[in-house]
């Protein structure tokens, strides 16, 4: 096994489902440009609300992917 080096960004996605939607909006996103991606570690979580209800999830995650 040859030694890796990552870089890491971070972004946010969001859902009306739940937190765990908003992580695969933002990876799903992130797939599309972003080859190799390895892991992903959640950074922090937020919400929206709306007439006392949760609108929607914010969640923050930093990608981990190989460079070549």
């Amino acid at each position: 096994m040859e030694n890796q080096v990552y870089k890491t960004i971070q972004i946010t996605g969001t859902s009306t489902s739940g937190s765990d939607a908003a992580v695969r909006t933002a990876l799903d996103k992130a797939a599309k440009t972003v080859h190799d991606i390895r892991w992903f570690r959640v950074t922090d979580t937020r919400g929206q609300i709306e007439k006392n209800q949760i609108a929607s999830w914010q969640v923050t995650i930093e990608l981990g992917f190989a460079l070549k």
